[in-house]
């Protein structure tokens, strides 16, 4: 998969430390990986919760943060959306950010 705005990433680990080993760790199998679905996801990671249009939250860090990304499936595209606190991410609309 391709991943836009790995800033975003960098930008959050800068901010909190304790997340950059799991950031990166995911990273790094998102970008290896080769999703056709939404199904594939979930055999990748079990705990991400799948929503419309090609969202996908995962949980990040043993769940203390998370992570919004939007796939482009026929691409192999991934949007990074937003990364969070859970505190954070209740203030948003996951599915329109």
């Amino acid at each position: 998969m391709r991943i836009l705005a790995l800033k975003t990433l960098k930008d959050f680990w800068d901010d909190y430390p304790d997340s950059t080993e799991a950031l990166k760790a995911w990273y790094a199998l998102a970008k290896k990986a080769d999703w056709k679905s939404p199904a594939e996801v979930k055999e990748t990671y079990g705990n991400a919760s799948v929503l419309q249009e090609g969202r996908v939250v995962f949980n990040i860090a043993g769940n203390k943060y998370r992570l919004i990304v939007w796939i482009n499936y026929p691409y192999r595209v991934m949007y990074v959306r937003f990364v969070g606190t859970h505190k954070q991410y209740d203030k948003i609309n996951a599915q329109e950010i």
